[in-house]
């Protein structure tokens, strides 16, 4: 430790608090003194305690009570109890209670010194064990944007460019895709990076509250209101403010939004004053808001003011170069959480894993992997350890051998499509993917196709 541990000692026999003062101060230790119960929670109360050495029989605030108190204001302070013989029933009470361990009096001073250390050593690790799951916890929650793949590249580049201006940018993408990564990478690469990031999840709030939490509300604004409470607009000032799932604003919060956005400017709940914050929107959906508008579930001033730049974030299935990396990402992520050494994945789980259609996209990825690293028997993710629904799922090959020589231009174009067809077992979309085109440009050169063929059936027939 950088700093000599804090302790406290208390006890109501002035000889025996004096001894251990001069005890544990030689062995380095900060040692504050406490002559009753009462006296030793003032203490721990004002913070900065990393171990408490109570007497058992104290009186006013017993030893017992101390711990209880000492443990709801501060869990990870340990607590030894010194207790006489008659005592000791007592003392094995109370380690159910969270006491470290205890020592019946009379005892060595070598004996509570090398108690005191191992206690500390003990709170030390369990600290850094905490420090390192929140640090797992922020990067999953925070996560990075990552993968390789073209379509990938394309967003990011289109993220670079639109992070650097003032617009307001509407991230489009089906649900799980990263919407909200792309919302931070935008933010950390604008010139508000230096300010908040505050991100509302619109879907999850009810009507009333989500307005409360947006603008915030004055003393008395309703029951309950006991106290003024900024908003997220004002949270997020001089930075951005993420609304998530933004088709879900009720009509009457829209124009709200709207005055925002056009203005600058709002009121709290309950209040008066208006309000100025200079803030970026960046909001996020995964419904269609222009059907929306057209249907009268939206409002059409709020979407093209929301709608400045619109951000597609494309589903796992168009990127699959990037589930590997993505995969790997997620296993050191989980592996660490869980104290498991892994070295990645078998062959055949990586194919598995390229082949599935990843309905729930990077979110569903992301279980997929957590769940495997708990199952895994050996150093490397088996397909053993995936889920039934990837089971059988093959990736499809990705190379076609045609014979071109002689061929017209025309026909070349369709035998590559049969044959790109033909390897990925009639699908559409991967033959799309593999091709580089749309999907919707592989169904109607089929219908041309078949057009084609019933009109010289037809032609055949004739006389």
């Amino acid at each position: 430790m950088s700093e000599s541990p804090t302790l406290l000692v208390a006890d109501d026999d002035p000889g025996l608090r004096e001894g251990l003062d001069r005890a544990l101060a030689r062995e380095g230790y900060r040692v504050i003194l406490a002559s009753d119960g009462r006296a030793a929670l003032e203490r721990v109360q004002a913070g900065g305690i990393d171990l408490i050495v109570t007497d058992l029989k104290m009186p006013g605030l017993t030893g017992l009570e101390l711990l209880r108190a000492a443990k709801a204001i501060s869990p990870d302070v340990d607590v030894i109890l010194l207790t006489a013989f008659g005592t000791v029933e007592e003392a094995v009470k109370a380690m159910k209670d969270g006491a470290y361990d205890f020592l019946t009096k009379p005892f060595r001073r070598e004996q509570l010194v090398k108690l005191i250390e191992k206690a500390l050593e003990r709170r030390a690790l369990i600290l850094q064990n905490r420090a390192l799951r929140q640090q797992l916890e922020d990067l999953r929650t925070k996560g990075q944007v990552i993968g390789t793949s073209p379509v990938f590249r394309r967003l990011m580049t289109l993220v670079e460019q639109v992070a650097n201006s003032s617009a307001t940018v509407l991230i489009q993408g089906e649900s799980g895709t990263g919407k909200e990564l792309v919302a931070r990478a935008i933010h950390e690469q604008s010139p508000r990076r230096a300010g908040p990031f505050v991100a509302v999840n619109c879907a999850a709030l009810p009507e009333t509250l989500l307005e409360s939490e947006l603008f915030g509300y004055e003393k008395g604004a309703f029951t309950g209101a006991v106290g003024r409470k900024e908003g997220r607009f004002e949270l997020a000032h001089g930075g951005t403010l993420f609304l998530d799932e933004v088709a879900d604003l009720s009509l009457v919060t829209q124009p709200k939004i709207l005055r925002v956005l056009q203005q600058g400017e709002f009121e709290r709940l309950g209040g008066t004053r208006t309000l100025q914050v200079d803030v970026r929107v960046v909001a996020a959906t995964n419904q269609d808001l222009a059907q929306m508008v057209r249907e009268r579930r939206f409002r059409e001033d709020l979407y093209y003011r929301l709608n400045v730049i619109t951000v597609h974030v494309p589903p796992l299935r168009e990127r699959p170069e990037d589930v590997p990396l993505l995969a790997e990402h997620f296993l050191r992520i989980y592996a660490a959480k869980n104290s498991r050494q892994l070295e990645g994945f078998t062959r055949e789980a990586v194919e598995r894993l390229e082949a599935y259609r990843w309905p729930g996209n990077v979110r569903e990825l992301e279980n997929v992997v957590e769940r495997a690293v708990v199952l895994a028997r050996g150093t490397r993710v088996d397909a053993d350890a995936l889920p039934q629904e990837l089971a059988g799922v093959k990736r499809p090959p990705r190379d076609a051998i045609l014979d071109l020589v002689g061929t017209p231009l025309d026909e070349i174009e369709q035998r590559l499509l049969d044959e790109t067809l033909r390897i990925t077992g009639g699908n559409k979309t991967q033959a799309a993917r593999l091709l580089g085109i749309d999907v919707r440009t592989v169904a109607r050169k089929l219908e041309r196709r078949e057009d084609a063929g019933e009109t010289a059936e037809g032609t055949s027939a004739g006389p």
